[in-house]
């Protein structure tokens, strides 16, 4: 059952993943075009660099002015948390798996 259940979260953790793969460049790109100077701000390879993560992450994104960006980082963000979230339970269920055996 806990392997089962761990196989679910791999799931949905591959579709956060999914979704994230098409929100985040989408909300990078518009960035670039709107917002240069916040886009600078986050460094040279903010797709997966770990001070643009933390910039979404925490909901920084937020303080930039313009609903369209924050519609489209909003689910970047709701997408990577969920996917974070479903690979720890993964672990979470592989352990009790081995616990329990």
């Amino acid at each position: 059952m806990f392997l089962f259940l761990g196989l679910c979260f791999v799931g949905i953790a591959i579709g956060g993943i999914c979704a994230f793969v098409i929100f985040w460049p989408l909300s990078l790109v518009h960035l670039r075009d709107r917002h240069p100077a916040v886009r600078e701000a986050l460094g040279d390879s903010p797709f997966l660099g770990p001070s643009a993560l933390h910039w979404l992450l925490t909901g920084r994104y937020r303080e930039v002015a313009d609903r369209q960006f924050t519609g489209l980082a909003t689910p970047a963000r709701v997408s990577a948390v969920v996917t974070l979230f479903a690979l720890g339970m993964s672990a979470l269920m592989l352990l009790w798996a081995i616990a329990f055996r």
